[in-house]
């Protein structure tokens, strides 16, 4: 199995080590690292998902304006938020297997406000390169059609996402 990540910066552009540079700060977060991440992820949320040999991943790092329209157009919530993610299935929809095996399975884009994750690291107490592997997971199981309407799908949500951060070997307490 393999993950194509399309990342789109559109803050800065790439160094030559290809990390994200933000005004003065660099993260170190590759562009493959980011394919490692979601490599590993899917590998682990596998067993749920629509079995294909590659996938594909859309990641568009913004700021707060760029956010809050997406936020406004898409969810009607006219407000910045720190992460949006806009599956490209349907949750239960069918698809022919020969598909799978010849071409990627492109699951949606994740959107991810380096503004908010920026705050919500500090909020938090830990690394903005945290935040945003944090803010990425959750948008990926939400392409996987995780919801959380309600307390109970919210818990199940963040403990999985717990630990899918731990298996890029990042911790991270939510208690």
């Amino acid at each position: 199995m393999q993950v194509e990540v399309y990342v789109q910066d559109c803050l800065s552009e790439y160094s030559q080590s290809e990390s994200i540079k933000i005004e003065d700060i660099e993260i170190p977060i590759t562009a493959q690292t980011w394919e490692n991440w979601f490599n590993c992820w899917l590998e682990i949320l596998q067993p749920n998902i629509s079995s294909a040999a590659n996938y594909e991943i859309g990641l568009r790092l913004t700021n707060d304006s760029e956010i809050q329209e997406l936020n406004a157009q898409y969810r009607q919530q006219n407000k910045p938020t720190d992460v949006l993610s806009f599956a490209a299935l349907e949750v239960d929809s069918p698809m022919p297997s020969e598909a799978f095996a010849s071409m990627p399975l492109y699951l949606g884009d994740i959107v991810i406000s380096i503004d908010t994750a920026q705050q919500q690291a500090q909020k938090q107490g830990h690394t903005l390169v945290t935040e945003l592997a944090w803010l990425a997971s959750h948008g990926l199981l939400h392409l996987l059609g995780w919801d959380h309407p309600d307390e109970e799908s919210l818990e199940r949500m963040l403990k999985q996402q717990v630990k899918l951060l731990k298996s890029i070997g990042i911790s991270i307490d939510i208690e």
